[in-house]
C-alpha cells in the first residue's frame, strides 16, 4: 500500500512538473527574443557610442578627455557623487531603521515622502530650487546679501542631485530589515548592550549587503542625472557643467566625436556599476547559500 502510494505521488510529481513545463519550441522563442530585445537595444547603443566615439581614433578620442572644460565636467560629476552618496548613506540607514524598527504617528507620511522624487520629475525638482534659492527666490537676497550662491553653481548642483537619489539607499534597507525583524536586537538588549553597539553590531552587519547594493544603485544615479542638475546649473562651460550636460553642449556643437568620448567615459562608469552590482548579487546568493 505505502508503495503504491509513493508511486502515485512520483507519478504526480512528474505529471505536474511535466503540465508545468514549457515546449522546447517555446523555450527556444522566448531566449531568442530575449536576446533579440537585449542585442538591439542594449548591446547594439552601446557599440555605437563607443564606435562613434573612436570614429576620428585613439589621438581625438583622448584628446576629447583631457579637455579643460571635459576634465572640469568629471571632476564636478565626482564631486557631486562623492557628496550625495554619504548624504543618502546617513538618511537611508537612519530613516530606514527609523521606519522598520519602531512604530510611530507618521510613520506611513514618512515612507511616502521617501518615494517623493521617484514621482516629482527631475526638472521640476530643478525648478523648485531655483524658486527658493535664485537671486529672486524666497532666499536669494538673504543669500546674496551673504555672499552665498546656491543656483548656477556647485552648491544647487550638490542640492539637485540629493534629491534625486534620496531615495534609493533607504528603498533598499526598509524591506530587509523589516524582513529580519527586532529579535536579534532584543537579544542583543537583554544581553547587555547599548543602544549604538546593537546597531553598529548586529542591525548593520545583517543589512551590509543591502547598504552596498543601495550605494551603488545611488552612486550610478548621481553620476548619470541631467534633467534637475540642467535647471540649476545654469550649463556655464568649466564651471557648473556635469558630464551629461557636457555631451549635450558638444553634442548641440556638433562636436560628435567629442560628445561621444565623453559619453564612452560615462557608459564605463555605467558598466563598472553593473560589474560591482553583479559581484554584490553573487556575494548576497552566495552568503543566502551558506546561511541556509
Amino acid at each position: 500500500m505505502a508503495g503504491g502510494t509513493a508511486s502515485l505521488y512520483a507519478r504526480g510529481r512528474q505529471t505536474g512538473r511535466a503540465a508545468t513545463r514549457d515546449p522546447k519550441w517555446a523555450q527556444v522563442l522566448i531566449i531568442g527574443l530575449g536576446l533579440t530585445f537585449f542585442a538591439l537595444f542594449l548591446l547594439a547603443p552601446l557599440a555605437l557610442v563607443f564606435t562613434e566615439a573612436l570614429r576620428k581614433g585613439w589621438s581625438a578620442y583622448f584628446g576629447a578627455l583631457v579637455d579643460r572644460d571635459a576634465q572640469s565636467a568629471i571632476r564636478l560629476t565626482l564631486l557631486a557623487a562623492a557628496i550625495a552618496v554619504p548624504v543618502n548613506l546617513v538618511f537611508g540607514i537612519a530613516a530606514s531603521w527609523l521606519i522598520a524598527k519602531h512604530r510611530f504617528r507618521g510613520r506611513t507620511l514618512l515612507t511616502t515622502l521617501i518615494d517623493l522624487p521617484f514621482s516629482v520629475s527631475p526638472v521640476i525638482a530643478g525648478l523648485v530650487y531655483v524658486l527658493v534659492f535664485s537671486s529672486q527666490g524666497w532666499f536669494g537676497p538673504w543669500l546674496q546679501d551673504n555672499g552665498m550662491k546656491v543656483i548656477f553653481a556647485v552648491p544647487g548642483i550638490v542640492l539637485a542631485t540629493v534629491f534625486v537619489t534620496f531615495p534609493f539607499i533607504a528603498r533598499e534597507l526598509i524591506p530587509l530589515m523589516e524582513s529580519q525583524g527586532t529579535e536579534e536586537e532584543e537579544a542583543a538588549v537583554v544581553l547587555g548592550a547599548g543602544g549604538l553597539t546593537t546597531f553598529l553590531r548586529v542591525t548593520l552587519p545583517n543589512v551590509k549587503w543591502g547598504l552596498l547594493y543601495g550605494v551603488i544603485l545611488c552612486n550610478a544615479r548621481a553620476m548619470g542625472e541631467f534633467g534637475a542638475v540642467s535647471v540649476v546649473s545654469g550649463h556655464i562651460r568649466g564651471l557648473t557643467n556635469t558630464m551629461p550636460l557636457h555631451v549635450e553642449i558638444l553634442y548641440n556643437e556638433y562636436q560628435f566625436s567629442a560628445a561621444f568620448a565623453v559619453a564612452s567615459l560615462l557608459a564605463l562608469l555605467a558598466l563598472l556599476t553593473l560589474l560591482i552590482k553583479t559581484v554584490v548579487e553573487w556575494r548576497v546568493a552566495r552568503a543566502q547559500r551558506e546561511g541556509a
